[in-house]
């Protein structure tokens, strides 16, 4: 059985967008996460009421804790009636449904898990939803779901493809979503995020993953020290620099699309999937520079072999998004991205055990 627990308010929100319904709120699963926890603050921002529902396995309560007010149930979407006991007691109008697993590598070693972290869990969320009448669902998919693309700037209706168990589970939960609001008339939107980075413009919220696989944390903790080096995959792709272009999201532009798109829902907006990204491509030497410029450090680097399956480029075409949702990032530059992301990780060095 979960159990709640309850946020603190560190001052009055300077936002004013309206609840979904007076007596409504909006849950949010993983909301101690690196993205849900901004998502969180964005939408108490934002006015809303908000119901955090995670496990805590990858999670930080630290992340959430001074953001807002907010109650917290410790569970998993495994266990059905954890997920009951919410519904139970609090009147849901909206779900943003970030809880999952993420590590490509790890879901190639033990499909089993992943299957059953984002498919079976996701599924116990959606027939909760379905017996609540919850109207709204938001989701947080990933640019996984196309594979290989056939072209760039990706857009939406690229072909669905993905070429490792993590991209399939998300695939899986997107039809999922397709078949409920078709048999329920539970109406959804799935945000596929590219290469989301940065930190709270505060400074006193961000990344912190146990093991930490993106590129702009890692190239901070070699700037910190706590890393001697970081390892470039790959110098030979047909790149200008010869390295991987990606596109990158603020995650507080992310989290401003999440509430973009509960309101978009609210509004009458059409269901369907949106990609997340700037359209805009960075090689991974452009980042290290930018970090380099961020934190006035070196970042030594080796050059190793490419990874299998990483493709030389991957960029969003985010014309749906901006179109339909009238949302446009606002902190997607990666000086800014970057800059942020030092200030986070300067003022929290203890983060990975060395002071």
């Amino acid at each position: 059985m979960s159990h709640p627990l309850q946020g603190s308010k560190p001052g009055e929100s300077t936002a004013h967008l309206p609840a979904l319904q007076p007596s409504g709120e909006v849950l949010v699963t993983g909301g101690c996460g690196y993205i849900g926890s901004h998502a969180v603050r964005a939408l108490c921002e934002a006015g809303y009421s908000v119901v955090i529902f995670d496990n805590l396995y990858t999670g930080h309560l630290e992340a959430v804790m001074g953001a807002c007010d907010f109650k917290l149930y410790q569970g998993d979407l495994r266990d059905e009636k954890a997920v009951e006991s919410v519904f139970k007691q609090h009147k849901i109008s909206g779900v943003l449904h970030f809880a999952g697993l993420t590590l490509v590598g790890e879901s190639v070693r033990d499909p089993e898990t992943y299957y059953g972290a984002n498919v079976t869990g996701g599924l116990n969320l959606l027939a909760a939803c379905k017996r609540y009448k919850v109207p709204r669902f938001i989701f947080s998919s990933t640019a996984a779901v196309y594979g290989n693309p056939q072209a760039s700037p990706i857009a939406e209706d690229h072909s669905l493809r993905p070429i490792n168990p993590y991209g399939r589970t998300k695939l899986a939960f997107e039809h999922a979503l397709e078949s409920y609001h078709d048999a329920h008339g539970i109406r959804f939107v799935t945000l596929r995020y590219f290469n989301a980075a940065g930190a709270h413009p505060s400074g006193d919220m961000g990344e912190a993953h146990d093991p930490e696989s993106h590129l702009i944390p890692n190239a901070c903790r070699v700037g910190l020290g706590q890393l001697e080096r970081l390892t470039v995959y790959g110098k030979d792709y047909e790149t200008p620099d010869g390295t991987g272009i990606r596109d990158y999201i603020h995650v507080w532009d992310l989290a401003q699309a999440h509430v973009a798109a509960l309101e978009y829902l609210a509004a009458g907006g059409e269901c369907g999937a949106f990609n997340v990204g700037t359209g805009q491509g960075h090689s991974v030497l452009e980042v290290i520079r930018a970090v380099e410029r961020a934190s006035g450090r070196s970042i030594p680097f080796t050059v190793g072999e490419r990874r299998p399956g990483d493709p030389p480029r991957l960029v969003a075409d985010p014309a749906r998004l901006q179109a339909s949702l009238a949302f446009k990032p606002a902190r997607s530059d990666l000086k800014t991205i970057c800059e942020d992301a030092w200030r986070w990780h300067s003022n929290h060095p203890h983060l990975y055990g060395k002071p």
